[in-house]
């Protein structure tokens, strides 16, 4: 095809068009410019899908528990090119253990909000700082749904995306292996999924659980009812990103953000010594080199998902 005829075939495509334009004709294209122009081109493009909402589609962007000043310094390294790399509408993250490794304070939730994190979910450690009382509202935090009713908080948000497209998080905690005084998930997922409907297309639940068991038994029992189940709460990732039969994206647990060479987040000497020694040692938060763990969904109009991504970087 001569240069003319594509320049004038890309200028007679609409912005929509041009984003599902055939590879053939793009790769010609690149060819009369050069690379970071093109990138530049398409970013615009993409600017101006969400602003006249051509796209029904909701990308999401889920950060596994951020780990102390090394999980929030890993998250600040990467969360401006992960956003960009996989054009997240909505970036969600797991904050209980942002602040010193318990819990979410009001420097660090500001901190993180700054950085581009949309919605904080919680677990077992949400009450850790007690400024948290005053924060929920401020910074789109929301605690365990299943948590006593008159604790201070709420179980789930609702965000709307650029492109008007809503989604509702939902943060629920295990009861196998945990301490604190929770209702069965189960029956208290679908309460808050009968409170939400009619409220969001997309629904992401945060299901902060010890037991493999108990998270594979909430993905099967919410397939199709949602679009991702998420675990989190052990701090290693899993391997077994996937989506369920009837389009629900699960995934055992996303990992931690933090540092690599620890145990969980915390000085691995300091982890050893309390299982060699009977001596109480408090857990630190360890540095040196970082990893981001975090999962990537793509969800359709009717919030089915129809891709997921896991990251570990």
């Amino acid at each position: 095809m001569p240069q003319s005829r594509i320049i004038i075939f890309m200028m007679q495509l609409t912005a929509k068009q041009l984003l599902h334009v055939d590879f053939t004709h793009r790769r010609s294209f690149s060819r009369l410019c050069s690379e970071m122009v093109m990138r530049h081109y398409i970013k615009i493009l993409r600017i101006y899908d969400r602003i006249f909402k051509w796209s029904d589609i909701l990308n999401i962007l889920f950060f596994a528990d951020i780990c102390g000043r090394s999980g929030r310094e890993a998250v600040f390294d990467r969360i401006y090119d992960l956003r960009e790399e996989y054009n997240a509408d909505v970036c969600i993250a797991n904050g209980e253990n942002a602040a010193g490794g318990f819990g979410l304070s009001r420097d660090t939730a500001y901190d993180l909000s700054r950085a581009g994190v949309d919605v904080f979910t919680m677990g077992n450690h949400v009450y850790s700082k007690k400024e948290i009382i005053n924060l929920f509202d401020e910074y789109n935090i929301i605690r365990p749904y299943n948590l006593p009713k008159g604790d201070p908080g709420q179980g789930y948000f609702i965000f709307t995306a650029k492109n008007g497209e809503k989604l509702a998080v939902i943060n629920l905690l295990g009861r196998l292996y945990m301490d604190l005084p929770v209702s069965n998930p189960f029956f208290a997922i679908d309460e808050v999924l009968e409170e939400i409907k009619g409220k969001a297309e997309h629904v992401v639940l945060d299901f902060h659980a010890e037991a493999t068991s108990e998270k594979k038994a909430m993905g099967y029992y919410l397939d199709g009812r949602v679009s991702a189940v998420f675990g989190t709460h052990t701090h290693v990732q899993t391997a077994d990103e996937c989506i369920l039969p009837n389009k629900t994206a699960y995934m055992t647990d996303v990992g931690m953000c933090g540092a690599l060479h620890s145990v969980l987040g915390a000085k691995k000497e300091i982890a050893i010594s309390r299982f060699t020694s009977a001596v109480y040692s408090r857990f630190e938060g360890a540095e040196g080199e970082r990893r981001v763990n975090a999962v990537f969904i793509k969800t359709n109009k009717d919030g089915r998902a129809e891709e997921i991504v896991r990251i570990n970087k």
